[in-house]
């Protein structure tokens, strides 16, 4: 096809434009800069060489000036393909994928068998999941090279995520008639006899599939023993009803093995799991191994194997004490540390089992402690064993004890601080932090959140949250969803890599993996804390707004000058290479204390953005679909709020947060102004969530009667209550809450702290402070509700304490 007048050059300006690509390939941007103005030189109104010039630019740091050249190119010659792909790697470079996947697709429209532009539009396919374009931009290619297996494996892979496994097959078996010559040990091709199998898995033919794993074995060309293992018990017809005799023979055939032994505890059950699990907790007791809990708990599901595991330790601790405490009981035959190991575990099982009873559990590592105050492990669990009793305050002075019996032990170091943040104690906890972060980091912090870790964002999000710095907490939160955005990106690079070495199952589990990437127990913790903040800011305003800003207070002077410092060392830097690609600039934060985030005009939208992709992969997460009714009500999105309920609904239809939810739904209809057809279909839409023409404090009196001992139905109530009555029942509200604190009533810590901040913050209630007091009594060994003169009083006298003692002092 001949060239438009408008983007033919002359001879010469051909070959530079040549150079130029070449140049930009091999990123030497200074130089590819000087040759495009020598050609707009020559031809200044040129499009393609005008979007050169502006992806150059955007590769120098200049990336403004570049965009503005990129679309000037584009204006120039708007038929160029050039100028629409070097639009789409703009667009991409700045992670806009839908943009750059149409600026591909409109390159497309003017060089349909662009290889290049063709591999790049399958990558972001992948990326936005749009697999039916997948497949035919996949055919496309293969058609243009069908001898590259390349396009053969693309094109299968790309059924595959569509989930058409017989064409997927199909071509896979087309593309294995065509090979020849295959070396000896070949592992990308045993790697793509792997994936044939396990596709052939997938279709269902499981003979087929056994049949073929068993001859590529027999002559070798899968050479991945492990994977031939997997396969195997993955399609073997089997119901395993001999498992228990196989790993009984396994354990007598590798004595030393103890994966055999702890599997037969699973298919073990009556006297032969009692006989079993004897033999292997006091090997493990006996060996001092720390985390024989941990291996353990999963036995826990079947309470009759918990309850056999608590009893066989319990008797076994009795008879080593009774032992230990008899003089001539010999110390060969008897080792102490034995005994303070399964102290260690009593410990451990009885708070799992009883969290809200922790005498005992403190019974027995106080006990351990006693015995042997030198142990790191012991002081853990006891900082585990008070958290979950509701002293934050002890947690992390026992926790810290235990960081002071071994000062180079970077595990310690971070339970230490993540102890000292759920005390609200952050200073301290980042200076603890410090002592294994890079010493030329701005802080801590900073050094912690550019290595991603999720633990420390989200927990000083909650410690800010805990002490009103409402700006600081969202800008943690936001940093953990930045974090998870970083994840998905990162996965582009391996949608040419793996088709490319031929790692499929592995491509296959990665996309499975990162189509549930937001369903992570810290993002989901992290979105669901972030929204609740936006609510209040919603819900609150300006006066929200001023409280969390002078919460922060200094900081922000600290936080401009640390901006200003980043600022001026990254104009001190020049690049080390003005042939290559620019350095990037330092990241500057312009929003320190998170002021910006916490002044969001839309802040309903944010929060609604970080809630939505947990519709679709927690849809049994009653947390979530009550967040989900809270923002969209809130929206005047009232069939999306009947959604969210209709979720609650199906997952437990007698849950307190729906009854409360649907009373507040109802309530807030009745005060809008809508037509009445739009009022009937509310109506229409509630049917099944509650009966029909029943008055709503009939309805929320009914809900209490049926659950009348359930801590959670009577907050429920309350605050149903208080939405039908407001400040005219607020005695009742107080009775209700306060009937709270009677010993019968199952009562958790955190919902004790709901009540009493619904009493503070929403009822305004004369009676929050009795409300304390008896929380304080119900929960003697917690802390949370104490004052904070009280708090700053215990944490004085529990550093005034001596700290443990050393090896060398116990000896």
């Amino acid at each position: 096809m001949a060239l438009s007048s408008k983007r033919a050059l002359p001879a010469k300006e051909t070959a530079l434009f040549k150079s130029l690509l070449q140049l930009y390939e091999t990123r030497q941007y200074k130089k590819a800069l000087k040759v495009a103005d020598q050609i707009l030189k020559k031809a200044p109104k040129h499009g393609e060489t005008t979007s050169m010039k502006g992806l150059v630019l955007t590769n120098l740091n200049r990336k403004d000036e570049g965009i503005q050249l990129v679309k000037a190119g584009i204006t120039l010659d708007i038929d160029s393909h050039i100028c629409w792909h070097v639009y789409g790697i703009v667009h991409k470079a700045d992670r806009n994928y839908e943009e750059a996947l149409k600026c591909y697709l409109q390159a497309l429209k003017f060089d349909k068998d662009n290889i290049n532009i063709l591999r790049d539009s399958a990558q972001l396919q992948v990326q936005l999941r749009q697999y039916d374009s997948l497949q035919e931009t996949r055919l496309a290619l293969l058609k243009l090279r069908p001898n590259v297996r390349l396009g053969w494996v693309g094109l299968a892979v790309a059924y595959h995520l569509s989930n058409k496994l017989p064409e997927a097959r199909t071509v896979l078996q087309q593309y294995l008639k065509t090979v020849k010559g295959v070396p000896d040990y070949d592992f990308e091709f045993s790697e793509l006899l792997t994936y044939y199998v396990t596709l052939t898995e997938e279709t269902g033919d499981y003979a087929d599939a056994l049949q073929l794993l068993e001859g590529y074995a027999k002559d070798r060309s899968i050479v991945d023993k492990s994977a031939i293992l997997t396969i195997k018990e993955n399609i073997s017809d089997e119901t395993r009803p001999k498992a228990l005799e196989l790993f009984q023979a396994l354990s007598e055939a590798l004595p030393k093995a103890t994966s055999p032994r702890r599997l037969a505890l699973d298919v073990a059950s009556g006297d032969t799991f009692r006989s079993m699990a004897g033999a292997y907790l006091q090997t493990g007791l006996v060996r001092g191994i720390p985390s024989l809990f941990s291996d353990v708990k999963a036995l826990y599901r079947d309470t009759d194997k918990q309850d056999v595991i608590g009893q066989l330790v319990l008797d076994f601790s009795s008879r080593l004490g009774e032992a230990l405490a008899s003089p001539s009981t010999s110390s060969a035959e008897y080792d102490p540390t034995t005994y303070v190991w399964s102290l260690y575990f009593l410990a451990q099982h009885h708070s799992y089992v009883s969290p809200t009873n922790p005498e005992t559990a403190l019974h027995f590592i106080n006990t351990a402690l006693e015995h042997t105050p030198t142990l790191p492990e012991l002081y853990m669990i006891k900082a585990r064993i008070l958290k979950r009793c509701g002293d934050p305050i002890g947690a992390s002075q026992a926790m810290e004890d235990a960081r002071i019996l071994d000062l180079q032990d970077r595990f310690l170091n971070t339970k230490s601080a993540k102890y000292l943040l759920r005390d609200g104690q952050i200073e301290q906890a980042n200076s603890v932090l410090g002592l294994f972060t890079k010493k030329d980091a701005p802080s801590p912090g900073a050094d912690l959140e550019e290595m991603q870790s999720l633990l420390y964002l989200l927990e000083e999000g909650h410690a800010y949250r805990s002490v009103g710095k409402l700006s600081l907490a969202l800008k943690r939160y936001r940093a953990v969803e930045k974090t998870f955005s970083d994840f998905e990106d990162d996965q582009y690079d391996f949608h040419s890599y793996c088709l490319r070495r031929h790692t499929l199952n592995a491509y296959h589990g990665l996309l499975r993996f990162e189509d549930a990437l937001r369903s992570h127990p810290a993002y989901v913790e992290s979105a669901l804390a972030a929204a609740e903040i936006y609510i209040r800011i919603y819900d609150g305003g300006a006066k929200v707004i001023e409280g969390a800003t002078s919460a922060v207070g200094d900081s922000q002077k600290k936080g401009k000058k640390k901006a200003k410092k980043a600022e001026k060392e990254k104009k001190s830097q020049a690049p080390a290479n003005e042939d290559k690609e620019a350095a990037p600039a330092a990241p500057v934060d312009d929003d320190p204390d998170g002021l910006k985030l916490l002044n969001a005009q839309k802040p309903l939208e944010e929060a609604t953005k970080l809630v939505r992709p947990l519709e679709e992969l927690l849809p049994q997460d009653i947390r979530v679909w009550t967040t989900s009714f809270d923002l969209a009500l809130r929206r005047g999105k009232y069939l999306q709020a009947i959604r969210a309920l209709r979720a609650i609904h199906r997952v437990r239809a007698d849950d307190p947060e729906l009854h409360y939810r649907v009373v507040l739904f109802k309530t807030s209809i009745a005060n809008i102004r809508i037509s009445d057809h739009s009022r009937a279909v509310l109506t229409k839409a509630l049917d099944g969530l509650t009966p029909p023409d029943v008055p709503l404090e009939e309805l929320n009196t009914s809900f209490l009667q049926k659950n009348s001992d359930t801590a959670a139905a009577t907050f429920s109530h309350c605050r149903s209550l208080w939405v039908i009555k407001g400040q005219g029942i607020i005695s009742d509200v107080e009775e209700s809450l306060l009937q709270l604190a009677r010993p019968e009533i199952q009562l958790s810590i955190a919902l004790a702290l709901r009540a009493l901040e619904f009493l503070q913050n929403v009822a305004n209630s004369t009676r929050s402070e009795e409300f304390r007091q008896a929380m304080v009594k119900r929960f003697p060994l917690s802390t949370v509700f104490k004052p904070e003169s009280e708090k700053a009083s215990i944490r004085t006298d529990l550093r005034a304490k001596p700290p443990p003692p050393d090896e060398s002092d116990h000896e």
